[in-house]
């Protein structure tokens, strides 16, 4: 998760939402992602996708199985959506994602067999969120 993090301070950066994701494949970081939906004017450009596009181009198959993400804020619909689709078998997140976040919800209706760990570096990951909206609304 301190890696998602360090991605996650790569947007705030840039001014983008501080969102980070890496995918691992066994211990070993196959991608990094940040959301560039600013930058790139693309609205689907969420940490996750960039994450989940990126290691799917690195293993050459649309499907991540036995891979696991670690994002600082819970998934949205869309990004569940691709973590459904993708075969990741492990999602670990940072911040619950009130308002957004989708990926708990899906475990009823898209994918029971998903493992998912929550609230790993809450504080970190909600201190981060925090001071990029105070900034943006000063």
């Amino acid at each position: 998760m301190k890696l998602a993090l360090k991605e996650a301070k790569k947007a705030y950066e840039e001014e983008e939402i501080p969102i980070g994701a890496i995918i691992v494949l066994e211990d070993k970081v196959l991608s990094r992602g940040y959301n560039q939906s600013q930058r790139l004017n693309d609205s689907t450009a969420h940490a996750e996708m960039i994450a989940i596009t990126s290691a799917q181009n690195k293993l050459g198959s649309k499907y991540l199985n036995k891979c696991e993400l670690y994002v600082t804020l819970e998934p949205c619909t869309m990004c569940t959506g691709a973590i459904n689709l993708s075969k990741i078998s492990k999602v670990i997140y940072g911040l619950d994602d009130k308002e957004k976040g989708y990926l708990k919800k899906s475990l009823k209706s898209i994918n029971n067999k998903l493992l998912i760990t929550s609230n790993i570096l809450e504080k970190e990951c909600k201190e981060l969120l925090n001071s990029f909206f105070f900034k943006l609304r000063s």
